[in-house]
């Protein structure tokens, strides 16, 4: 990580730090176009998205120079219309990949981490959206979520202000952002410990999302999740188990469907794309941790009851061995085979259950034999 300290700021101008836009003292060394109020943010912002968009800065920031006459003015211009024009698109693309990253971060519990990269989606979203856009509020989002996360409630109940504000001047808003809306809030009265609040925005989640994507869809779990953990916080047992098995049965239908078409064909060594790739999961990487965070929370649920109803227990093991071995993680997906094999074993249940969950173990044991290049 460079680092160079200005020794002169031009006139009027005013250099603000990337993640708190207090005054800077600090500018990257590397791209030159991004200041910091000192190291501590500078290093937070490199770690969370800076060291991945840090040279894709330098086209979009740079100012254009003073000119002398009309002729290299409009040269000048010209210019900058085709640079812009030229990294329009990258632009919108950065703003997902931020996005991206930042609910990557979220989901693995990197609340910190998160802030940084999701500031960057908002500013990106500014640029290119405007202020007021509605295309703004997934970023609002994200930064409410970070904060919840932090335990600044104060901060996310002001992200989610201005996420409402925005959607209600906004005549074009979709469902899925308003399913995101609610369920920020939904997750705001959770820390509140507001329930009968946090349930309404869960249920109107869960009613968006399913106009957006339908009531058995992925996108749709998230809300019955966290609808089920108020629930089973609240010793409401029976309602929360329902919940918890709608949402591993909607994550076991998507990945079964992957997975079925993956391992036939990797037994068959052939590539049924006629490309190369890493994984098959359909997700992208936030959309992978999402996973991994909601089913390993059943999952811990499932064991604390599991010589009440292994067969739960089981079912979730096989879901995170489906995930695991679309992700090409073989010693992940061989450690969930085996823990569900063990407790099938432990207890008695039927040879045909056991000789599945042998069957997935088997499948892994023999590409970690013969791995597959792609």
């Amino acid at each position: 990580m460079n680092v160079i300290y200005p020794l002169a700021v031009p006139k009027g101008r005013r250099l603000c730090c990337e993640v708190c836009e207090a005054p800077a003292e600090r500018v990257c060394g590397a791209c030159t176009v991004t200041y910091y109020c000192g190291v501590v943010h500078q290093r937070a912002d490199w770690g969370s998205i800076h060291e991945k968009i840090c040279q894709l800065l330098i086209p979009l920031r740079t100012s254009m120079p003073f000119y002398n006459s009309e002729e290299e003015r409009q040269h000048g211009l010209q210019q900058l219309q085709q640079r812009q024009s030229r990294f329009f698109f990258p632009q919108k693309h950065l703003i997902e990949f931020c996005y991206t990253v930042a609910q990557k971060y979220i989901f693995e519990g990197k609340h910190e981490d998160a802030v940084p990269a999701a500031l960057h989606s908002l500013r990106f979203r500014m640029s290119v959206h405007g202020l007021s856009s509605v295309e703004l509020v997934p970023a609002y989002l994200l930064l409410a979520e970070a904060s919840l996360g932090l335990g600044r409630i104060v901060q996310a109940e002001e992200y989610l202000s201005q996420a409402q504000w925005t959607v209600l001047k906004s005549a074009e808003c979709c469902h899925a952002t308003h399913s995101l809306l609610h369920r920020n809030l939904g997750l705001l009265y959770m820390a509140k410990e507001n329930y009968e609040e946090a349930r309404y925005h869960l249920a109107n989640d869960i009613y968006f999302a399913s106009c957006a994507f339908g009531t058995e869809h992925i996108r749709t779990s998230g809300g019955y999740f966290y609808l089920a953990n108020i629930f089973y916080g609240l010793k409401n047992l029976e309602l929360a188990d329902t919940l918890y098995t709608k949402v591993s049965e909607i994550w076991n239908k998507y990945l079964n469907n992957h997975y079925q078409v993956l391992s036939q064909a990797r037994t068959q060594q052939v590539d049924l794309l006629g490309r190369q790739f890493e994984t098959d999961t359909g997700l992208d990487e936030a959309q992978e941790a999402e996973a991994i965070q909601i089913l390993t929370s059943i999952l811990k649920i499932r064991e604390s009851t599991s010589d009440k109803a292994p067969q739960k227990t089981i079912f979730v093991l096989k879901i995170l061995f489906m995930l695991y071995y679309l992700m090409v993680n073989s010693s992940k997906a061989k450690e969930y085979a085996m823990r569900a094999l063990d407790l099938a074993k432990e207890q008695q249940l039927s040879v045909h259950e056991q000789n599945t969950i042998q069957d997935l173990l088997n499948l892994t044991s023999a590409e970690e034999a013969h791995p597959i290049t792609w």
